[in-house]
């Protein structure tokens, strides 16, 4: 399925993005962002779209709004949020374009940005996808981003590599904990922060595997023999 250019300027803060539209209206929807110091382009991101909308799911990898306003560098301390009204609007948006379920998720920033709102508004959205969640900056385990993870009530798939110095497997293991959702950690051996999509690398059998970790976690609607229409080949 094709990635087409999709803006919605009507809305402030606006979205803007590539959306890929399953034939069934009755689809269930993914917004996917990016981190924060990468755009809707990000290969992972990419990789994650094609793979779900191939399974009848309407996706959208979108910008957030400091990424609008900046080609290049890391969002500002007044930026949060901003970018999480930008999310806000990206999930109403896709709404537009789909009755079925609506699914949110982000890489690092993009993913915390995602777990706050969130948090903040429990009915928004059906469920989580949050790849590489920045649980403490490198350099300080000390002062782990956990505030806001007991008011969080959706239900959550976390994917995270187990060299990331954003956070151990241990660590996350105990964070998820405090969250009285339903949720699940899907360790990604031997990846980092970029969980295996760093340069011209990428680990081809990481976007098949989420979305099947995904749909089992939330029920998400696929189309039936999704494996062989996205790797023909092996099937």
């Amino acid at each position: 399925m094709a990635a087409e250019f999709f803006q919605d300027k009507s809305l402030d803060p606006a979205v803007s993005g590539f959306a890929y539209r399953a034939a069934d209206s009755a689809a269930d929807a993914l917004v996917l962002t990016h981190g924060a110091g990468s755009n809707s382009k990000s290969p992972l991101l990419i990789a994650l779209s094609d793979v779900f909308a191939g399974a009848g799911i309407t996706v959208l990898r979108c910008d957030l709004p400091y990424r609008q306003a900046r080609p290049y560098g890391p969002p500002r301390p007044g930026d949060a949020e901003r970018d999480r009204s930008g999310l806000k609007n990206a999930a109403a948006a896709v709404r537009k374009l789909v009755s079925g379920r609506m699914l949110l998720g982000g890489q690092s920033y993009g993913g915390r940005q995602a777990t706050m709102l969130c948090a903040d508004e429990p009915e928004l959205v059906d469920g989580l996808l949050v790849l590489s969640y920045p649980l403490h900056a490198p350099s300080r385990p000390d002062r782990p981003r956990i505030q806001h993870l007991p008011s969080l009530k959706t239900p959550a798939l976390f994917v995270h590599g187990t060299r990331d110095p954003f956070g151990s497997i241990e660590e996350m293991q105990s964070a998820l904990k405090l969250i009285p959702a339903k949720t699940k950690l899907l360790p990604v051996n031997n990846a980092g922060h970029d969980l295996g999509f760093k340069g011209k690398s990428r680990n081809e059998e990481l976007p098949g595997k989420v979305l099947e970790e995904f749909s089992d976690l939330l029920c998400v609607t696929v189309v039936p023999g999704w494996r062989s229409l996205i790797y023909p080949a092996r099937f």
